[in-house]
């Protein structure tokens, strides 16, 4: 498998190093620049998976950067975490609102930071997936219409939580899969709901209600979690 390259924007060497090495450690390739002006040649060169971004940048600030990424085609779609100043919620707020992804509060433990770069790695990876996948899927006369966010059991609408519709669109795009609690929270986190593994026990229940007789189709698996029964 190919290492995920990371471009890390700060005009601090001991931050840029610091990074780099919990980073290199973990199997990710690693490019570092000072400057925004740098930024933005870099990540048009080489196009990394991710980019770590310090708001406080002389120059061109990250605030800047963030939305000319954002604006050009090539690089619109780089997921960026921004590194900020604890006092700087605006700076966030700013960043989020141009399209940024998560941020970091200086300073950091390391550890975290590398929590939330594979986070925001993995929302990316299920994004692309997702938006190359069917937009209708059929398993067991359930059909889920993604890009209407419907589900119909037989010929009946079923009208489903934010959460409900995650869950259930991410077991029939895996018919026959058995996937943990965890997995399941995996699959659906990052978005604007709360998922906890007792969270998922009641989403499944209220699933299978409201499926009806289509509700005996989501299986428990003892001691493992859930899946959605395969078509034979």
């Amino acid at each position: 498998m190919a290492k995920n390259t990371v471009l890390v924007v700060d005009d601090e060497r001991d931050i840029l190093e610091l990074i780099r090495y919990n980073l290199e450690k973990e199997d990710f390739h690693v490019r570092t620049v000072g400057t925004g002006e740098d930024a933005l040649r870099l990540a048009r060169e080489i196009e990394p998976d991710l980019i770590i971004l310090d708001i406080m940048l002389s120059g061109i600030n990250g605030t800047e950067v963030c939305k000319r990424l954002k604006a050009a085609g090539e690089t619109r779609n780089i997921p960026v975490l921004m590194l900020t100043a604890k006092s700087a919620s605006s700076d966030v707020v700013n960043g989020l609102e141009l399209g940024a992804d998560d941020y970091v509060t200086k300073p950091f433990i390391p550890s975290v930071l590398l929590a939330r770069v594979r986070a925001v790695l993995r929302r990316a990876e299920r994004s692309e997936r997702e938006s190359a996948a069917p937009a209708r899927i059929r398993v067991h006369d359930i059909l889920i219409d993604v890009s209407r966010h419907e589900v119909s059991a037989g010929d009946t609408p079923v009208p489903l939580s934010a959460t409900e519709f995650a869950i259930l669109e991410f077991l029939a795009r895996n018919p026959g899969w058995v996937f943990s609690r965890n997995r399941i929270i995996d699959a659906v986190r990052g978005e604007d709901y709360p998922v906890t593994e007792r969270s998922v026990d009641v989403q499944i229940l209220g699933l299978r209600k409201k499926l009806g007789d289509h509700g005996k189709h989501i299986e428990t698996v003892r001691g493992v979690g859930y899946r959605l029964a395969g078509e034979t």
